[in-house]
This record gives structure tokens, C-alpha cells and sequence, in this order.
């Protein structure tokens, strides 16, 4: 073989200075990305580019595990403090999430009511004001036939096209709007309080009803729907809001059912505090995440579309439903009012 042969025939040499150099600017270029992406939420800013990261991580920690298994094979600078950043991410996260898994013990056990005529049906919608599939929202309704129905995003369109639907509850407290935050209160429960309130510095409303089991039992309803972290928005008003209901729920002595769309993950340092102050029990805990936005992409779902409600509530089920053309799933919810004499036997 002549010497040009053997040049042509030689192999490339893989310790390449100049390629493992680029390859640990981009595995350290990840690291620090999902570092400074769980930091950032916990500097508790109201700016939405900060407060936006709350909600992607399962994502993060995605991110995080597949560099630190691409990045093992390679002589990468710093290899030993890269690893440990990228461990210290997904350790984090995933604490976060866990209890969103079902690995987690249960926080709400399923439990019969005394008799069916003693539960009561929750159905809780975001309809998304520019979905016109009217009529698969009018099926699932009128299949479910809630007790307590709760609309979000309902404008002039989404009201005439539920107005048959809707006749059937004798209590409705509505707002309709054309900026994606019109709702719809609506329930056949005896009601003795339903308003709708406004939160200082904005134009979203919740409600709050005060409403009677089919038992006699007084219980609270409150239903949210604050704004998302997006441009333009701040998170100051929706966590304020959402504390606001939890600081009800904790000054009420009445039994307490929370629902709607929060605009923010269940794992939030707002959801947490909300759920501390409030003394409220979630049962998405130790089930999963049950995520209910973004309909139509999987890969981007999140649990944003809450129930929460007092240890004095018994649930019989709670579940996500099918899409009907809206960005987010209905959720539903079954419950009950056990008497003092049930409770205190539960207990």
C-alpha cells in the first residue's frame, strides 16, 4: 500500500480538542438553563417571564435528565460539577412533582355517600370564547347533568347557544364579556348566597355561593378564574385573588369546595400557601397530575384546572373528560356533605 493510500485510508482522530470543547458549551449551556429556570420562581417575582417557569416542570426536569445522560459518555471540562447541577435540578423538580404522581399517598380517599341522593354533581369548564362547538359542550352537560356548573370564557356567542341548556338551574349568576373572562354560575342547589366579586385592580371575577346539600348542609362554593402570567400581565391580582378565597375558606366555618380555571399549576408556591391557608385538600394528590390544558397538545399538558375543598367534604370521584374544541378538558367532581355524626364516625 503507497504512503497516499494509507493517508486516504487513515481515520479521523475522535479526540478532537476543538469538538469536545463545543460539546461542553452546549451541555453546560443546558445545565445552566435548567438551573437558572428553578431558580427563578423562587425569587416569588409577580413578573410573568419569572413566574412563567412554575409551570413546565416536568419539562425542566425532562431537560435536565437527558443532558446528564448524554453528557456521561464524554470527557466534558467541569464534567463532576456539571453532573452535580443537573442531579440538583432533577432532584428538585421532582420532589415537586411527586406529589402529582402516583407514588405519593393519597391526600383525598374516594369514599360512598350514604345514599346517591345524597351526592352532588360538580362540572367546572374553560370553553374557550372562540370554540364553536357549541353543541359537544350542550352533550357533555346535558350528560352530566352537574348540580353545580361552573363556565369560564363565556361571551354574547357561548350564552345564547347555552341559553336552553342553562334554563334547568334556578339559580344563575353570570358576566358575560368578550375578553376571554365572561362565566357562568349556574345550580339547582337551594342557594341562601350567590355574588360575584371583583378583585381591586382587575376585571376578572370569581364567585362565591353559599349553597345547601341535598342533606341540609350548608356548604361554600367559590369558583375562580384569575389571569395567567402571559406579556402583559403580571401575577400580582390572580395570587392575590386566590388567596383571597383562601383566606374565606379559613375564616368560614362552613364546609368548602373550590374549583376553576387558576392560571397556575397545582405545585405553585401560590396553590401551596393557598392550600395551607385555606386548610383545603386536593385530589389530584397521589392520582397523578389529571392535566387539563392544553387540550390538543399532550406534550405541553398541565394541571391549571383546580378542585380543592375542606377535610368535611367526602368525594365520591373525580375525573377529567373529553375534549369538545376548547384548550382545556372539563373537569368533574362528585361529593358529598357527610352529617357531624357520619364525620365523627369517619374520623
Amino acid at each position: 500500500m503507497t504512503r497516499s493510500k494509507r493517508t486516504i485510508l487513515a481515520k479521523p482522530q475522535i479526540h478532537d480538542v476543538g469538538f469536545f470543547s463545543m460539546l461542553s458549551w452546549v451541555f453546560w449551556a443546558a445545565a445552566l438553563a435548567v438551573l437558572v429556570t428553578t431558580l427563578l420562581p423562587l425569587t416569588n417575582s409577580v413578573t410573568w417571564w419569572v413566574r412563567m417557569w412554575d409551570f413546565p416542570r416536568v419539562h425542566i426536569a425532562g431537560v435536565a435528565l437527558l443532558t446528564l445522560l448524554a453528557c456521561l459518555p464524554f470527557a466534558i471540562s467541569s464534567k463532576p460539577m456539571l453532573a452535580t447541577v443537573l442531579v440538583a435540578v432533577i432532584a428538585y423538580q421532582s420532589v415537586q412533582i411527586f406529589p402529582y404522581t402516583p407514588l405519593a399517598r393519597l391526600e383525598i380517599a374516594i369514599t360512598t355517600a350514604p345514599s346517591s341522593s345524597e351526592e352532588i354533581s360538580l362540572l367546572s369548564v374553560n370553553v374557550l370564547m372562540e370554540n364553536t362547538r357549541h353543541s359537544d359542550l350542550i352533550a357533555i352537560i346535558e350528560r352530566q347533568d352537574p348540580d353545580v356548573l361552573l363556565l369560564m370564557e363565556t361571551d354574547d356567542t357561548w350564552h345564547a347557544a347555552l341559553a336552553e341548556t342553562l334554563w334547568q338551574y334556578p339559580t344563575i349568576k353570570q358576566h358575560i364579556a368578550g375578553d376571554h373572562y365572561g362565566l357562568i354560575f349556574a345550580t339547582r342547589l337551594p342557594t341562601s348566597q350567590v355574588e360575584l366579586l371583583w378583585p381591586l385592580a382587575d376585571d376578572t371575577p370569581a364567585v362565591r355561593a353559599v349553597l345547601a346539600s341535598p342533606s341540609g348542609i350548608d356548604f361554600n362554593f367559590i369558583g375562580l378564574h384569575p389571569r395567567p402570567p402571559v406579556p402583559g400581565n403580571t401575577t400580582a391580582v390572580r395570587d392575590k385573588q386566590i388567596k383571597d378565597a383562601a383566606l374565606m375558606t379559613q375564616s368560614s366555618e362552613r364546609p368548602t369546595i373550590v374549583m376553576g380555571n387558576f392560571n397556575d399549576v397545582a405545585w405553585s408556591w401560590t396553590t401551596k400557601r393557598f392550600k395551607r391557608y385555606g386548610n383545603l385538600l386536593e385530589p389530584r394528590v397521589g392520582r397523578g397530575m389529571i392535566s387539563s390544558f392544553h387540550a390538543d397538545y399532550p406534550f405541553m399538558r398541565l394541571p391549571i384546572d383546580q378542585l380543592f375543598m375542606t377535610k368535611d367534604v367526602g368525594l365520591v370521584s373525580f375525573r377529567r373528560l373529553e375534549s369538545f374544541g376548547s384548550d382545556h378538558f372539563p373537569i368533574t367532581a362528585t361529593v358529598f356533605l357527610p352529617s357531624e355524626e357520619q364525620a365523627n364516625n369517619g374520623e
